[in-house]
């Protein structure tokens, strides 16, 4: 069997991106068009099933919804800044995901204010974190240490600090996710 037929018979991995209004939009276009292009499977996953705009006013369609998305078929979870973990922080959808993502020691990822939605989750206590420097107290009163650095690598946790870490942010996602390959 050739290498080319060995790659198009394997599944390609999957990345899912959380939407909701007045997401960061680079930290969410960046990831998707980085990971597709690869031949990666990536997903907007929202609310529901709606136009979602992001804080430059970028609009986003989800492929779908939380109530449809299986943890055990992720790869990987990337949760975008802006003002959108303030709305996704509040969803018990959102929240049951990410912490079945984290449980399942899957690759979980949260740029610039997503460190929020981390911390309602309840998975920074004892872990190695960074994020948008407004949001390094409450990490830290959440439990984690905070580190100022373009990427931190806890285990399954990616985090960064914002759109000007997404190249590196997006090579730590790639690099978790083959590794587990």
């Amino acid at each position: 069997m050739t290498i080319e037929l060995f790659i198009t018979l394997m599944p390609a991995r999957h990345i899912v991106i959380l939407a909701e209004r007045l997401y960061e939009d680079l930290e969410l276009w960046y990831p998707k068009i980085y990971f597709e292009a690869k031949g990666y499977r990536v997903t907007i996953v929202a609310p529901e099933k709606k136009t979602y705009e992001g804080k430059n006013g970028y609009p986003v369609e989800p492929g779908g919804t939380l109530a449809g998305t299986d943890p055990a078929s992720i790869d990987a979870l990337i949760v975008p800044g802006g003002f959108a973990p303030d709305y996704l922080r509040r969803s018990k959808p959102v929240l049951k995901l990410v912490a079945a993502i984290y449980k399942k020691r899957k690759t979980l990822a949260a740029i610039c204010h997503a460190g929020s939605v981390l911390i309602s989750a309840g998975v920074v206590k004892g872990r190695k974190l960074t994020g948008f420097s407004a949001i390094k107290d409450d990490l830290v009163n959440a439990g984690a240490e905070y580190i100022d650095a373009p990427v931190v690598v806890d285990g399954n946790l990616i985090t960064s600090r914002d759109p000007s870490d997404l190249p590196f942010f997006c090579e730590a996602i790639e690099k978790a996710i083959s590794r587990k390959a």
